[in-house]
């Protein structure tokens, strides 16, 4: 059966790679960009020197900054607004996954009526979104290359995930350089969020020959640098691995999909507005020992690519040294466990029933190589909090 692969059509990579913005926006016609941020990133005047290289370009400038974390339909119509009212005809979204996750929304509505809730699922958009520029600041989403956005609805306290090429940035700017500032328990937490972006895409029953080789590359160059990124900023040899290693995973799993931990970690979002990365990030050691015995040549895989010395080992005990290998990495970042990132026991337990349907209903628990059932599910939350 054949497969798709499918990838912005242009992706710049390295330092300084973001000052690329204003010439590839000439390149695609604009006059007046909209960049979309959140306030930290403008407040660090990341927003600024898009704005000052792109008037360096010939193109006017607009910022929308209020994007919020996990970034709401709210957002996007206010985005969409802004857009509109100053004739703008390019999108630069620069921030974490949340900024690029809202520019791709913005960027979808402008070309597509509608409800956003009509386009939720796998390709059904029909048009492809006004031009985009995606920049990432933190190592962790991918979205700069993926063909996914997830918006939350807070009054249906549903996280809408829309997966289709129309979504895809025209242009993607990967500079390390711009996440120096990230602090560690964000570096963190997105980090693990890439590295479960990598490993999912690696074991899910969509993968194929391409997404496998893309997989295993950002696992080997996550795993092998996520701690130095924690422990110094500023190392420049470990957030440029980082920064590339997450791009990698956002290609490989916009293509392949990802399984049980998305699926649990979406509803987490909606009903406790906890960070995408964080709730993928404090699942991903369990959902990993719970899923090893559906694919554990995939595991020992997984193993090898973070270099563990798995040979003579028997086939299982090469894929348990995936989880132990995740294990210590998420002990030495000092990751916290579900019940340790602000959520109420009472309201958990109350919510985790229909959290389950909810993973279930999304779509992404059936690429898991071990099948999870509903009760399966309300286990796994209570043995991740």
């Amino acid at each position: 059966m054949p497969t798709i692969l499918t990838l912005p059509p242009t992706i710049i990579t390295g330092a300084g790679a973001s000052e690329n913005v204003g010439e590839q926006a000439k390149r695609l016609g604009a006059t007046h960009a909209l960049i979309v941020t959140d306030a930290g990133i403008a407040k660090i005047g990341y927003a600024d020197k898009i704005a000052k290289n792109l008037h360096d370009a010939g193109i006017a400038s607009s910022c929308f900054s209020d994007v919020t974390p996990d970034p709401t339909l709210q957002n996007v119509q206010d985005g969409l607004k802004q857009y509109q009212d100053e004739a703008c005809d390019v999108i630069v979204s620069i921030g974490g996954g949340s900024a690029i996750d809202c520019g791709k929304g913005i960027a979808m509505k402008l070309r597509n009526e509608g409800d956003f809730a009509d386009y939720m699922g796998v390709d059904k958009i029909p048009n492809a979104g006004a031009p985009l520029i995606a920049i990432p600041t933190t190592g962790g989403t991918g979205s700069e290359v993926s063909k996914v956005t997830v918006i939350t609805d807070t009054e249906r306290n549903v996280k809408m995930m829309l997966s289709s090429p129309c979504l895809l940035a025209h242009v993607a700017l990967v500079d390390a350089l711009l996440s120096h500032t990230t602090p560690p328990h964000l570096t963190a937490a997105v980090g693990v969020d890439a590295l479960t972006h990598a490993i999912e895409a690696y074991v899910s029953k969509r993968a194929q020959p391409i997404t496998d080789a893309l997989a295993l590359k950002a696992i080997a160059m996550i795993s092998g640098s996520l701690r130095q990124a924690w422990a110094d900023g500023e190392n420049i040899s470990a957030r440029t691995d980082m920064m590339l290693g997450a791009s990698i995973a956002g290609m490989a799993f916009s293509n392949s999909s990802v399984a049980l931990v998305h699926g649990m970690s979406r509803p987490i979002g909606a009903y406790f507005h906890i960070h995408h990365g964080l709730s993928n990030a404090v699942l991903l050691l369990d959902v990993m020992a719970f899923s090893v015995v559906g694919a554990p040549a995939r595991f020992a895989d997984i193993a090898r690519a973070m270099g563990e010395p798995i040979d003579g080992l028997s086939p299982m005990h090469q894929a348990d040294a995936a989880v132990s290998a995740v294990e210590r990495l998420v002990t030495d970042i000092q990751m916290p466990r579900l019940g340790e990132i602000g959520i109420d026991r009472e309201q958990f337990e109350g919510a985790v029933e229909q959290m389950a349907q909810d993973a279930i209903a999304s779509g992404s628990p059936a690429n898991n190589p071990r099948q999870a059932s509903a009760e399966d599910i309300v286990a796994l939350y209570h043995q991740c909090f």
